[in-house]
């Protein structure tokens, strides 16, 4: 076995294509690989692809760039023929190793997918010799593909969540299937316009607005407002994430007016906004010992605990009665921050009860959240949002790219 025999089986050319000679540049660490394929042969037209394979019209010479050999760059050179299709005239033949179009091999392009999910972009570029924008186009190209085949038919389940990207208020709306704990589609903004535009992607994929049963989402007005506009149909379920988030805001609040008097809260801030799971033996004791004193911020601390306790209920019924009397303690507790808490759920009543029935958090998409932004970190310099899109998919989307193979 020759050495353009043994390139050709590496490569996994087939007839009729071979490796006609070999270049091997010491100084530039480049080696090129010259393809060619046997005279007089026919292949079938790129558009049709049936019927008897075409006689060849004319060759046009391509270059792609591949794997590196060793710690030289390849290169693999083809003068690529073009056949005559008696039905759709003259046509590039489409070649084994490289998509339509591309500059780089599928094995090139396969790797670069491979570790965009755990490099930075910059990092892969310098690492593969090329630049940052081939390789951005690259991960562009295949996530753009893949996306627009993805089928969201059994996407019943939605939720939803905001990230910062920028300073300036500058956000981004991630909508998530809650049962395949995946990414479905990433909005630019928070704002109303956000669902219009996830609806009219999810009937683009095959999914219509009525298959949407429940949504999950935080008390965000515009998010409400969407929710109520697009989606009619679907039951929505404040996140108890961010109810409890309120609860905890106000305790703060309560602490920091008390601490203004000298009492042993001090330095305590993290006993009240802790489960008391979460608390250590002492942590627990001197709680317990702050608790005895009947201040302010304990009264409030026992109306935060009481209100966990509401996610707990075992039917709907229960948790209506249940959410009634704590609603009654917090609006007579004389708390003025935890009244207003009371209020923002009494303005968001049924939502905040539905988890009884939906059972569904935005827990799965905080944990996507957290992909995205380490995401972003990986993705520093993007130019455009669309950079940033694609990188969420590749990390958060669980798509399936279902690679070409060489044949």
């Amino acid at each position: 076995m020759d050495e353009r025999e043994l390139f050709a089986r590496a490569l996994g050319l087939s007839r009729p294509w071979y490796v006609e000679r070999i270049a091997f540049d010491e100084g530039k660490k480049r080696l090129d690989l010259f393809l060619a394929f046997e005279k007089g042969s026919r292949f079938p037209c790129p558009e049709c692809g049936q019927g008897e394979p075409c006689a060849v019209h004319d060759t046009r010479e391509r270059t792609w760039r591949h794997l590196d050999f060793f710690q030289h760059q390849a290169y693999l050179t083809a003068k690529v023929p073009r056949v005559n299709c008696p039905q759709h005239g003259i046509h590039q033949v489409m070649v084994p190793w490289a998509r339509p179009g591309s500059g780089f091999t599928l094995l090139f392009e396969a790797l670069t997918l491979c570790l965009a999910r755990e490099m930075t972009v910059k990092g892969m570029a310098g690492m593969m010799h090329c630049s940052a924008g081939a390789v951005w186009h690259i991960l562009h190209q295949y996530v753009a593909a893949t996306v627009l085949r993805e089928r969201y038919t059994k996407m019943k389940r939605v939720g939803i969540d905001e990230t910062s990207v920028r300073k300036g208020h500058q956000y981004i709306t991630t909508f998530c299937d809650l049962e395949a704990a995946r990414v479905a589609y990433v909005a630019e903004g928070r704002g109303t316009a956000t669902f219009w535009e996830f609806r009219r992607f999810l009937e683009t994929h095959g999914g219509t607005p009525s298959q949407v049963t429940d949504i999950c989402m935080d008390m965000w007005g515009p998010y409400i407002l969407g929710a109520r506009t697009v989606f009619p149909g679907a039951a929505v379920t404040f996140d108890r994430y961010h109810v409890m988030l309120l609860m905890n805001r106000a305790i703060d609040r309560v602490r920091r007016m008390d601490t203004h008097q000298k009492y042993p809260c001090r330095g305590a801030r993290y006993l009240w906004l802790r489960n008391p799971e979460n608390l250590t033996v002492s942590q627990r004791s001197r709680l317990a010992e702050i608790q005895r004193l009947d201040r302010r911020t304990a009264r409030a601390y026992h109306l935060k605990l009481a209100l966990q306790r509401l996610w707990d209920q075992p039917t709907p019924a229960a948790a209506t009665a249940y959410l009634k009397r704590w609603y009654f303690w917090a609006t007579h507790s004389r708390l003025p921050h935890v009244v207003l808490v009371a209020r923002a759920i009494k303005a968001h009543w049924n939502g905040v009860l539905q988890f009884i029935t939906s059972r569904i958090t935005t827990g799965i998409v905080e944990g996507l959240n957290s992909k995205i932004k380490t995401a972003m970190k990986r993705a520093y310099g993007f130019k455009s949002f669309v950079y940033l899109r694609t990188i969420i998919y590749l990390v958060a989307g669980k798509l399936d790219f279902a690679l070409p193979t060489q044949t």
